[in-house]
C-alpha cells in the first residue's frame, strides 16, 4: 500500500466523484479508477459504493480514511523532523546589549538556541541603546537588548519580564549605606554620576523633579562598570540601574534603591523587513517562542 495511492484514495473520498478527483490530481479518470481498483484488490475489500453521480465510502472505506489521514500526518511530521535534523546551521549571531537584569532572559533564550544550533557562535557586544541601534541600522548587530525608553518604530520586538531597579552605588562604609533606600534629598549635596543617554536622563529628571537642575553632576558615563570604579575611589555616586552590579562584591561596593522606587524595562529587538542569515533568523524564531 503506497502513500501515493492513499493520497488518491483520500482525494476521491473528499470529492465523492471520480472525475473531479482526477482533475484535482491532474490525471485521467481511467488511470485513477485503475489505481483504486488495485487498492481494493490489494486490501481484499470494497472501499466505495459507486452511484450514478457520487461515490460514498463503505465501512471499510471509512476505516481506511481514518487510518490514511493518520499515516499521512505521520509522514509529514517525520519528513519535517528529518529535515530539521539534517539542517546544519553555522555562523554567528551578534547581540548588542547593556548590563541589564533582562540579560537573565537573554541567557535562557541563548541556552535554548545553543541546544538546537551548537555550531553557531553568539557574539555579545556591550554598549548603550543609542550605539546598539546605530549598529543595528548598519547591519553590524543582529539583535539588540535595549533599555526603555527607546524608539522601536523600525523594529520588531518583545518586552522582557525583568524590571531593573534604579540604585545609588557607594562604598560599604558610606553613611548612606546604612539606609534601606536613598531619597532625592540624600543626593542633592552629593557628586553624582549620571547615565550619558539623554532619554535616560529625562527619566531621572522626572524622578528628581524641580531639584534636577540643582544636582552636582560630576561625571556622565555610558556604562556602569567604569562609573563603579569612580565610586570605589570615592569620587562620586553613580545613579544607575542595578543590572550586573548585583554581582559585585559587597565588600567593595553596595547598592541602595531609590525611594520612591524607579524601575525600567527592556526590549529585545530586531529590524523588520530585512534579510537575515539563517543563524540570525533561527535566533529570532527562538525569541518569538520565548514570548509565546
Amino acid at each position: 500500500m503506497e502513500i501515493r495511492v492513499l493520497k488518491y484514495f483520500l482525494t476521491v473520498a473528499r470529492e465523492q466523484n471520480i472525475t473531479r478527483a482526477a482533475e484535482t490530481l491532474h490525471m485521467t479518470q481511467p488511470t485513477l479508477s485503475r489505481q483504486l481498483a488495485a487498492l481494493e484488490e490489494e486490501l481484499g475489500t470494497t472501499l466505495f459504493v459507486r452511484g450514478n453521480r457520487n461515490i460514498t465510502l463503505t465501512e471499510a472505506g471509512i476505516l481506511l480514511k481514518r487510518r490514511a489521514l493518520e499515516i499521512l500526518n505521520l509522514e509529514e511530521k517525520t519528513i519535517e523532523e528529518l529535515r530539521n535534523h539534517e539542517e546544519l546551521v553555522e555562523g554567528s549571531v551578534t547581540i548588542g546589549c547593556g548590563e541589564f537584569g533582562a540579560v537573565e532572559s537573554l541567557s535562557r533564550i541563548c541556552e535554548a538556541y545553543r541546544a538546537k544550533y551548537p555550531k553557531v557562535q553568539i557574539k555579545l557586544h556591550t554598549a548603550t541603546a543609542d550605539i546598539i541601534q546605530d549598529m543595528m541600522k548598519q547591519g553590524l548587530v543582529d539583535i539588540g537588548l535595549l533599555m526603555e525608553p527607546v524608539d522601536t518604530s523600525e523594529f520588531e520586538y518583545i518586552r522582557l519580564p525583568e524590571a531593573d531597579s534604579w540604585v545609588v552605588t557607594m562604598k560599604p562604609d558610606d553613611p548612606m549605606a546604612q539606609k534601606d533606600a536613598v531619597t532625592r534629598d540624600d543626593l542633592l549635596d552629593k557628586p553624582l554620576i549620571l547615565p550619558s543617554r539623554l532619554n535616560i536622563q529625562s527619566e531621572l529628571a522626572n524622578w528628581f523633579g524641580k531639584d534636577f537642575e540643582k544636582l552636582n553632576v560630576a561625571f556622565v558615563a555610558n556604562l556602569a562598570t567604569n562609573a563603579a570604579v569612580m565610586a570605589k575611589n570615592g569620587l562620586a555616586y553613580p545613579v544607575t540601574i542595578e543590572g550586573a552590579m548585583k554581582f559585585w562584591r559587597e565588600d567593595f561596593l553596595v547598592n541602595r534603591k531609590l525611594y520612591p522606587e524607579l524601575v525600567s524595562y527592556s526590549v529585545l529587538a530586531w529590524r523588520r523587513n530585512i534579510p537575515y542569515s539563517t543563524a540570525a533568523r533561527k535566533f529570532i524564531e527562538e525569541i518569538n517562542a520565548f514570548k509565546a
